[in-house]
């Protein structure tokens, strides 16, 4: 099926007689009439549901959608984005590893890899997604575990050259883990690129509508985990602590998420609520149409910041001036996102003059929703970062981040030139 059907058709398959919609499995247990059935299900000997701390059914409904729109083989909805990237590496590694992360990515996902998952013994190296193929090797180490990066980044739209950073990690035999949350499958699946795992902020145009925070992972099934039985003993040696499984040997390539389900999600717990993943489905039902108004809406404004007098510079990367216009073509041909990033010529004075003047673009700590905003990522998402901190992330101290929502482009540029006679 193509994106658009997946979008509306994939994930609950109603039977004769059952609800058409997905329903919100609202309950915390799962009634069984047998002690051996249950036994069964903690022994992962047969697929169900006991407890919604692990699995719900309206959860593992919309983890599909999303797996089979990624192009996957397994999926798993967490609490937040932040810990999709949590788990995803968390899968994989344990104090003593090293991840190398691209310099770009988002100031949460770079204070958790630097500062929280440091504390917990996990070495971090922060690389320049700019860099050669040969700078980029020399970064790896022999405890390497896995690459992360961002496929659009937030918020200095980098543009991840899928490509170069898979050979990378595979010629070291490690896995690339792309956050896709700004593409969105709709415009760019990193998998037929060469990344291994795909990490979402659901938060974003899969919900499209602010109302519910969420997370995914998607694993392709195409690294094979058991070929580096020392490098990644979680999933290649027996698991003591859920009967001495060894995930490779029981579950093929639906290893990595049934660990990340069967042994984190049982001790972490950061599981989706069923009523936040009933929410993201609806969302997921128009991300098509969406995002090819996000995309068009996002353009036009580019255009027109990009001649005004009082901008500085834009940087979006659908613009032919853009420097990763190529990538994106390459990458994302249908469109990147709808997300701007743009300075003034007044500086930080000049921003919030003007975003303090907006009326329709909201200052919100959010981006990529339906409704057009605006945010300040120095002042603002990224406060916790130094000046030499926000250059390496590609965040200058002049940079507005401006979400361009589905509203109609005429009264977005109508807003925004009202804003800027106050510059």
């Amino acid at each position: 099926m193509k994106k658009e059907t997946i979008c509306i058709q994939s994930g609950w398959k109603p039977k004769n007689g059952e609800p058409r919609v997905l329903p919100i499995y609202q309950s915390t247990t799962f009634k069984y009439e047998t002690s051996e059935q249950m036994g069964r299900l903690f022994d992962l000997e047969e697929s169900g549901y006991f407890y919604t701390r692990l699995q719900n059914p309206t959860n593992d409904c919309v983890a599909q959608k999303i797996c089979e729109l990624e192009g996957g083989v397994a999926a798993m909805l967490t609490s937040s984005g932040q810990a999709a990237n949590y788990y995803a590496i968390f899968n994989i590694c344990e104090a003593g590893d090293h991840v190398i992360m691209s310099s770009t990515v988002y100031g949460g996902t770079f204070n958790l890899l630097t500062v929280t998952m440091a504390k917990m013994g996990i070495e971090c190296t922060v690389v320049d997604p700019d860099m050669t193929l040969e700078e980029l090797n020399k970064a790896f180490k022999d405890n390497t575990k896995c690459v992360l990066a961002e496929t659009i980044a937030n918020p200095a739209l980098v543009v991840l050259d899928i490509e170069k950073f898979a050979t990378a990690a595979h010629s070291h035999n490690v896995p690339l883990i792309v956050d896709n949350t700004f593409a969105t499958p709709i415009n760019c699946n990193p998998f037929e690129w060469g990344a291994d795992i795909v990490t979402h902020s659901t938060t974003k145009y899969m919900d499209g509508h602010a109302m519910s925070v969420g997370g995914c992972i998607v694993d392709s099934g195409n690294f094979d985990w058991s070929l580096y039985p020392d490098k990644f003993p979680g999933l290649c040696t027996p698991d003591e602590s859920y009967h001495g499984i060894t995930y490779t040997e029981k579950f093929g390539k639906a290893a990595y998420i049934t660990k990340a389900t069967a042994q984190l999600m049982r001790d972490l717990g950061s599981i989706q609520s069923p009523q936040n993943a009933f929410l993201l489905n609806v969302g997921l039902e128009t991300l098509p149409l969406r995002m090819e108004r996000h995309c068009y809406n996002a353009m036009e404004v580019a255009k027109y910041l990009e001649k005004h007098e009082k901008v500085a510079w834009v940087n979006y990367p659908g613009l032919e001036s853009n420097k990763y216009y190529d990538l994106a073509q390459k990458y994302m041909p249908k469109g990147t996102c709808g997300v701007i990033s743009f300075g003034l010529k007044g500086g930080r004075e000049a921003a919030s003059a003007m975003m303090d003047n907006l009326s329709l673009a909201a200052i919100v700590t959010h981006v990529a929703d339906a409704r057009t905003c605006v945010l300040h990522p120095a002042s603002h998402t990224h406060r916790q970062m130094s000046n030499e901190q926000l250059i390496e992330a590609g965040v200058q101290p002049d940079l507005i981040r401006f979400s361009v929502g589905i509203e109609h482009v005429e009264d977005i540029i109508a807003d925004l030139e009202h804003a800027l006679s106050f510059v």
